[in-house]
This record gives C-alpha cells, structure tokens and sequence, in this order.
C-alpha cells in the first residue's frame, strides 16, 4: 500500500487535506518514512509485517480514532506525551496557556507551589514542573486511566509532579494555599456536541469535554479564592461563549481577572490573579 493509496483510502472519511496530512504523519512516525523517501518510492517497499501493520492502522483510521491514539502519543510543548483512550489529547490551545504561565512566572523566587486540576495525560504539569523548576507540582483527575498515564509521562521526563485522585468541584480540604493553579476544565455544552467531529465526540473521554452548564467548573474556581497565595493566580482555558460572564463573576469575588485570545482570535484563556 503506497502513500497514494493511504490518502485516496483516507479521504473517504476526511477532507483531502487532512487525509495528505494523517497519511504523511502515520508513514513518518510509525514507519521512519519522510517525504523524500516516499518521493523516491520506498513506500513500496513494506515488508509483511509493516504490510499488516499498517492495514491495522489504518482500519483504525478509516474509524475515525484520532491518529494521535492509533500513534500513542501527541507532541505537547516540543515534548512526546503517551496518550490512549480515556485520557484527553491535549490542544495546541493549551500549549498557549501553558505559555502564558511560564512568561509570568519564569525567574520568580522558589518554591512555587503548582496545582493542575483534571491533569488528563499530564501535559500540563509535567510543563510545569520542567519549564518552572522552582514549582513543586501537584496533579488531580478524577479518572484511573488519566492518573496512570500522567505518572508515565512524568516519570519518562523526570518531572516532580505528585499525581492525586481529586475532583475540582469537591475540593480535598487538605493542600494549598497555591501561587499558581492550571486548568483545562470540561466546557463545552451537550448542546454544542452535534456540531463536533467524530474523531473527537466517539473517542476522547466524555467527561473530560462536556458539561450541561459551561460555567459549572468556572464557578467552582472562582471559589478557590481561599485556597490561593496573595499574589497567586488561577489560569483556565475558556469556552468563549462564557468569557465575559466569567470575567464579572470572577471580578465582583474580588479577583483581577485577565482575558486573552488564541491564535485563532477567540476568548480563549483567563488569568485570576488574587491581590
């Protein structure tokens, strides 16, 4: 099977370009092939094993399971991160987040206490705690599969990230106060399911994305006030239908808050910075 029948097989179920994009991704991270060595027709050269391997690939594809689980793995923040089903596949949207906590904090006097609340694959902890090394970091989801999948992503880099079973909108009584809270919380209304691809609404853990009221995890943050430093903050990536309800929420319980938009041009990060 060539590249050429990779993406006439994938453009059945994708857009043409997308297809082009998955087939190159899948020849070059499952199977050590680069455009040039496609080019130069080595993607005819599959031995019997590789041949029924990428059949099963590609069965999965034609499925619409994300190319990130049928791969193992996404690229977060220039890092290889496990992920599988039942855990998230983390956004380059989170990377942005991720971004603007680092710009913040970075060069701040140690230690910094951080807390990722519904961790998923540990993206964002495991950035944490090795582009902030003064933080000590602490990790909370509620699911089994995500907390062993952000120990195993921690401990291949090295990160200090103490991983916990914790729900965000019952916070333990115990831990804190925080300097910095993360959080990419599930946003996204049941209503809004039907206008979202397959790959994403057959796949990736309900739980993690969908809630019936988007300000449902918001509001709990907004009543972590107690629980953050003077001078500590809260960032959340957004749902922006809720962005400027949240803005005077968080503003009228005494937080500075802070909107700011993703490449894309939308609503889509929050800091709350306690006075």
């Amino acid at each position: 099977m060539t590249y050429r029948d990779i993406c006439n097989s994938l453009a059945t179920v994708y857009e043409p370009g997308e297809a082009r994009a998955i087939a190159r991704l899948l020849l070059e991270e499952a199977f050590g092939l680069t455009m040039a060595d496609i080019c130069s027709g080595k993607d005819t050269q599959f031995s019997a094993a590789d041949e029924e391997k990428l059949a099963s690939f590609l069965h999965r594809l034609l499925q619409c399971e994300p190319i990130q689980y049928v791969l193992g793995y996404e690229t977060f923040c220039g890092r290889r991160l496990s992920v599988r089903p039942g855990v998230l596949i983390p956004r380059p949207e989170t990377e942005e987040l991720c971004q603007w906590v680092i710009d913040d904090w970075h060069g701040a006097p140690s230690p910094l206490r951080v807390l990722d609340v519904g961790t998923g694959s540990g993206c964002i902890a495991v950035t944490m705690a090795l582009d902030l090394p003064q933080g000590e970091v602490e990790a909370w989801d509620i699911s089994p599969i995500a907390l062993q999948v952000a120990e195993e992503n921690a401990k291949r880099y090295g990160a200090q990230v103490r991983v916990r079973c914790a729900d965000a909108l019952n916070r333990p009584a115990d831990g804190g106060p925080w300097d910095i809270i993360v959080s990419n919380p599930p946003y996204i209304a049941h209503s809004e399911k039907s206008d979202m691809l397959r790959n994403v609404t057959d796949y990736e853990p309900a739980e993690a994305l969908f809630v019936d009221d988007p300000m449902l995890f918001y509001r709990a943050f907004v009543d972590y006030y107690q629980v953050v430093s003077p001078g500590g903050a809260i960032y959340m990536e957004l749902n922006p239908v809720v962005a400027h309800t949240l803005y005077s929420e968080a503003e009228a319980r005494g937080w500075h808050p802070t909107l700011r938009r993703d490449e894309q041009g939308k609503w889509r990060m929050i800091r709350l910075r306690k006075p």
